[in-house]
This record gives structure tokens, C-alpha cells and sequence, in this order.
């Protein structure tokens, strides 16, 4: 029987709002238990105090006696303390997770957290020597010379551009929508598969393992839970691979490991021969002596590598208890299952050695205590723990990666199974294989919809984009949703190649890379001109063509509006005309959006065009005029526009003759 069983898929809205009631009267219950926890406790300690000054003032050893009674009672009054806090806190993570899941269907953006992964970090050589630790932790490394290239706008082939351009990543974006891996490999993995689409073979792998993951709402909100539990600030699992994969210190210097077991037993003997009398002298302080030039010399290289790993105690932790409950969970989908076998890879299971992990990294963090240093030059501790996290690292540092990525994937799945979820209309694509039959669609979508609206504000169309060769021409007024519309394709692409759900009754797509040119932006720092920036980005566009061109295995959809609108329209529709055409002609597909309807004139763009448009509805009343639009998309050119129409409402100067 599953641990976590799957749940129907009711209403999203009404599972939410249940779960929140639930552990909100629970994260209330704890609380109040806390507070009543904590005037015990403060009771109790105040009770110690004056039974034992009454005992010193009176000279009672029963009241003594009382004292310590009641201070045991304050230890135990404190422990169990801790662990209400412990439990409360949880129940207010997973209301804080279900409440989040409100903010989701609502497209609470200003609300809803945006949880980043962490930044990569820079490529560095393992350190083999104490100089070489310190230079990489503390020592700022300057960027060479030749690295001082001034920067250039990012194009819609980079990250940057296509993220900015369908609101990808960042705020109010898809990665917002889908913000709920908890741990900063999730987080990663997430980001990695919205930006770079997975070959048709594994995206279809996906789809049965998120729609398995989204009917497991106990199973979701308890890895959330363990992952955040890691805290508000994590620190880089790239730090911790790069220990976990290189070769271990310790072997080099093997004087210092027989240091480290022979001067605190040669220390202990002569103590024991002081103390029956056998030596005058204390000669065992030569030991804490050499201890001490140890500790102060090899031990502070000791101490910066136990330290990489020791900051991660909670970490690894929350690590473990996910990998547990991960290996725990019966699951039915392949991936899920392959997932699942790569936390056992070899014979080492994920949850168990890093349980093993953390039970030395508690051993390493004996060094905060007040009275360690006596300890560290008796017996050179941190000597010892480091000895045992390397057979650690021997045995099992080479699996961590596997396992990191196994979550990392385990999560982004969650996160689309989250999607899934909540909203249960949408669907599975359908993904060809390579290379599409040439003269097929290479996207043809019914009522499709923009992801990122809240479902009473969405309008949906049918639509086709291709075959290759041929584009889609969007026309219409300002303001009438032609932009969103191709956001809304560009989005849903992103999706379906994540093996995500979809926006939309039914979606069929061969395997296609993104260009786009949305959002263009001059630049006064850089000196560049608003039409030198549009230029660049369809440079960008161009060259993403003739790349995918060469490789001839994934189809370039390009989403271009307002095309060279930083120019004259003389100019605007003889560059339009060859960059459009030249696209066609490297096998590209897409959609062209405009409000200039000269462009639609251009006989050798009519040819391979199909035509589109939106239009508005004008009402006037004694109010004024005013402004409507039903956002359906209507096939052949836009008839009308509304650019005065909009000045006369905003009460602008305009003159009657010519909004009529």
C-alpha cells in the first residue's frame, strides 16, 4: 500500500483551502502549547533558583535537594519545549505550502514567493594544500584582462532575452508560477528545464511521472516540507560536490594521521605514570604541547576543510529525510522508478549514508563547544573526525552528485506535477519525434490559452503554426492581445518541451527550438540606438535558424512583434520583407505580430502568410467612449485600429473629423 496514497483530483481551490484549515488550527494548537510550555518552564526555573538560595540561606538540604528536583524538571521542561516548537513550525511550513498553492491559482504574483536557484559558481581546481584552501574561500579572484569585453544586449538565443521576452524567469513569470522546489539543486533543475527543451523522447517520459506525482498531494507537501526545513539560507551543493568528489587530503600527509593517533596515547600513558607515581615530573605536557604545535600549524588546514563540510550539518539532514521518503514511496511510472534506483546506485543508499554523513558532521561540530580546545590538544579531535569524513568520501563522495541530481529531477517534476494539479483541464501535449513530415503543422493547438492569466481573465484560441516555410501574420489595434497571444505560444512550447501539461484542450507540436524578438530595449550606456538593438535581436533570430538549419533536428519557431517598428515604414516593410523571407527560407516557422497593416500588402509575404487578427468594440454613451475586446482571434487582416480612439478617451487633442 502506498505511504503517501494518491488523492482525487478534486477542485485545487477546495483542497487548498481544506489542508490550510487543517494545519492552521494545528500551527495554533502547538502555538498555544508553546506559550504554555514556556511560562512552565520560566515557573520552574524561578522555583530552582529560590529553593536553592533559600537552601544556602538557611542551610536545608532538603530544600536543596528540591532545587535540583526542579532544575531537572526545567532540563525536561526544556526539551520537551523544543520539540512543540519543532512540530509547530512544521505545521506552519505546510500551511504556509498550501496557502502558496491559493496564491498560485489566483496569480497572486506580488504575494507569492519567488524562490531563485543559487548562482553557479565559478569553476575552481580542487585545493591540495592549506594556501590553496584559504586563496579559494577568502582571496578574491580577479577577472583576467581579456575578460573585460564590453557587455552586449542579450539576445533572444540566450537565456536573458528569451526570459525577458516571455516572461520565462522572474517575476510574475512561468518559474514564479512554478516556484516550489524547496532546496537549491530543485530550484536549479527547475530553471534548466524551462530553458533548454528536452528531447521529444524524454518530455513524453515526463508526462506520466508528473501526472502520477500530481495526484500524490501528501507526498509533494512532505518533500516541500523537508526542504524547507533547511532554512531560509542554504548554502551551495556545488561547494559540498566539489569536496564529496576530490581526492581525500589526509593520505598525503600520513605523519599527521599517526600523530593523531600515537601523541594522545603516548600523553594518556604518561599521565597514568605520573599519577601512580612512577614519573616526578607532569612529562605528559610535552604531549599537549605537540598538540599544540599540531593544532596551530596542519590543524588550521584541518579545521577549513571540515569546515566545508560541517556548515552543512542541516543540510544534510533535510537531505536524508527527503531521500528517505523518496525511497519509501511505491511508485508507478518508469521515470519516477529510474529516479528512485539512482538513490541506490552501487549498493549505497542516498538516505542512509547521508545520515552517516551527518552523524560525523555532528561529531565536527563538538568544536563550538566552550570547553574544546583542551580536548582538541589531548587527543588532536578534529584530526580524527576528518580521517573518518574521508573514508566518508572515499566510499560514498562519488554517488552525492547521482543522488543531488535524482532530487533536483524528483523536484522540477513536483513542480509540474504541481502545475498538473492545479489546474486539471489542461493537457498532455502530443510530441512528434524528428524530423516532422514537411509539409505538417509544426504546431497546431486548440483553444490555447496564456499560462500565466488567471483562469476568469484567460481567452482561448485554436491556432497552427508552419509548415515550414510559412508564418502566421497577427494583426490588430493596440492593446487588442496580440503580444500576449504570442507569449502564449512561446510559453506553451517552453511547457510541452518540459513535459509539462499545456494551456489549452489539446496540443500537437514537433520538436522545436524558440527565437524571439519582444521586448527591445536602446541603450544609452552601450550607445545603442532602439532600431540597432531591434537589428541585433534578428540577428539573433537569423542565426538560431541556420544553426538548427545544420543540425536539421529541431524546427525554428520564431515570435517576432511589432518587427522594426524603430524605423520609417518605407524601410520597415522592405527589411521585414527579407528578414521574414530569409527565415522562410532556412526552414523556420512562426508568428509576426503588427499593427501595421502596410506590411500584409507585401505580395511575397501574403504568399506564405496565413492571416489573423483581433479587433475591439466601440461604445459611446453620455459618459464618452469607450473601449472593449473579446481577445477572439478572427481569421484575415484587422480592419480597424484605435490609436486616435484612444487619445480622444484619454482626452487628448484630437481632431472629430478624424475619429470619425
Amino acid at each position: 500500500m502506498s505511504k503517501y496514497p494518491s488523492e482525487p483530483r478534486d477542485d485545487p481551490a477546495a483542497v487548498y483551502t481544506q489542508r490550510c484549515t487543517e494545519f492552521g488550527a494545528q500551527r495554533d494548537r502547538y502555538s498555544r502549547r508553546s506559550w504554555r510550555n514556556a511560562n512552565v518552564s520560566l515557573a520552574l526555573v524561578a522555583a530552582a533558583l529560590a529553593c536553592f538560595g533559600a537552601a544556602l540561606w538557611l542551610n536545608r538540604s532538603d530544600l536543596l535537594g528540591l532545587a535540583g528536583l526542579l532544575g531537572l524538571g526545567f532540563a525536561a521542561s526544556f526539551i520537551y519545549h523544543g520539540r512543540v516548537d519543532q512540530t509547530q513550525r512544521r505545521y506552519a511550513e505546510l500551511y504556509a505550502i498550501n496557502d502558496e498553492g491559493l496564491m498560485r491559482l489566483r496569480r497572486d504574483w506580488a504575494t507569492l514567493p519567488l524562490r531563485q536557484p543559487p548562482e553557479p559558481a565559478r569553476p575552481t581546481a580542487a585545493p591540495r594544500s592549506l594556501g590553496g584552501v584559504y586563496r579559494q574561500l577568502f582571496v578574491p579572484r580577479a577577472a583576467p584582462a581579456s575578460a573585460a569585453a564590453p557587455p552586449v544586449e542579450a539576445g533572444p538565443a540566450t537565456v536573458a532575452g528569451l526570459a525577458a521576452d516571455l516572461d520565462l524567469l522572474g517575476h510574475a513569470s512561468l518559474q514564479h508560477l512554478l516556484s516550489t522546489p524547496a532546496t537549491p539543486i530543485g530550484l536549479a533543475t527547475l530553471r534548466d528545464w524551462l530553458v533548454a527543451p528536452a528531447a521529444p523522447e524524454q518530455a513524453r517520459q515526463r508526462q506520466p511521472a508528473v501526472a502520477e506525482l500530481a495526484a500524490l498531494v501528501e507526498f509533494r507537501d512532505q518533500v516541500a516540507l523537508r526542504g524547507r526545513l533547511l532554512g531560509l539560507v542554504q548554502p551551495s551543493y556545488e561547494r559540498f560536490l566539489a569536496w564529496a568528489e576530490q581526492a581525500p587530503w589526509l593520505p598525503d600527509r600520513a605523519w599527521l594521521l599517526w600523530a593523531a593517533r600515537l601523541v594522545p596515547l603516548i600523553t594518556l600513558a604518561l599521565a597514568i605514570l605520573q599519577w601512580l607515581g612512577v614519573l616526578p615530573a607532569p612529562l605528559w605536557l610535552l604531549g599537549i604541547a605537540v598538540g599544540l604545535g599540531i593544532t596551530s600549524t596542519a590543524g588550521r588546514a584541518v579545521d577549513t576543510i571540515i569546515d566545508e563540510v560541517a556548515e552543512r550539518q542541516q543540510a544534510v539532514a533535510a537531505y536524508a529525510a527527503i531521500f528517505a521518503l523518496v525511497c519509501e514511496q511505491p511508485f508507478e511510472a518508469p521515470e519516477l522508478r529510474r529516479l528512485q534506483a539512482s538513490l541506490a546506485a552501487g549498493g549505497l543508499r542516498a538516505d542512509v549514508q547521508m545520515r552517516r554523513l551527518g552523524r560525523l558532521i555532528a561529531l565536527a561540530d563538538l568544536r563550538g563547544w566552550m570547553f574544546f580546545y583542551p580536548i582538541q590538544l589531548a587527543t588532536l579531535w578534529n584530526v580524527h573526525v576528518l580521517w573518518l569524513l574521508e573514508r566518508w568520501q572515499r566510499a560514498a563522495g562519488r554517488s552525492a552528485r547521482g543522488w543531488l541530481a535524482g532530487l533536483g529531477d524528483l523536484e522540477a517534476l513536483a513542480a509540474l506535477a504541481t502545475l498538473a494539479h492545479d489546474n486539471p483541464d489542461w493537457a498532455f501535449p502530443t510530441l512528434l519525434d524528428p524530423p516532422a513530415p514537411p509539409a505538417d503543422a509544426t504546431l497546431t493547438a486548440h483553444e490555447l490559452g496564456h499560462p500565466l492569466l488567471p483562469p476568469g481573465e484567460r481567452v482561448s484560441n485554436d491556432l497552427e503554426l508552419g509548415p515550414p516555410g510559412r508564418f502566421l501574420l497577427i494583426t490588430g489595434s493596440n492593446m487588442s492581445g496580440k503580444s500576449t497571444l504570442l507569449r502564449a505560444i512561446g510559453l506553451n512550447i517552453v511547457l510541452a518541451q518540459a513535459g509539462a501539461p499545456v494551456c489549452a484542450v489539446a496540443l500537437r507540436l514537433a520538436p522545436l527550438e524558440l527565437a524571439t524578438s519582444m521586448r527591445v530595449q536602446d541603450s544609452l550606456e552601450q550607445g545603442v540606438s532602439y532600431f540597432m538593438a531591434e537589428l541585433r535581436r534578428l540577428k539573433a533570430v537569423v542565426d538560431a535558424a541556420e544553426r538548427q538549419r545544420v543540425a536539421g533536428q529541431r524546427t525554428l519557431v520564431f515570435l517576432l512583434d511589432e518587427i522594426l517598428h524603430g524605423t520609417n515604414t518605407g524601410e520597415r516593410q522592405v527589411a521585414a520583407r527579407r528578414v521574414i523571407l530569409h527565415l522562410l527560407g532556412l526552414g523556420a516557422t512562426g508568428a509576426v505580430s503588427t499593427h501595421d497593416l502596410t506590411l500584409a500588402d507585401v505580395p511575397e509575404l501574403a504568399a506564405c502568410s496565413a492571416a489573423v487578427h483581433f479587433t475591439e468594440q466601440f461604445t459611446r454613451s453620455d459618459a464618452g467612449l469607450a473601449m472593449s475586446f473579446d481577445y477572439r482571434l478572427r481569421p484575415g487582416i484587422a480592419s480597424s485600429t484605435n490609436a486616435l480612439k484612444l487619445m480622444e478617451m484619454l482626452g487628448l487633442p484630437i481632431d472629430a473629423a478624424s475619429v470619425q
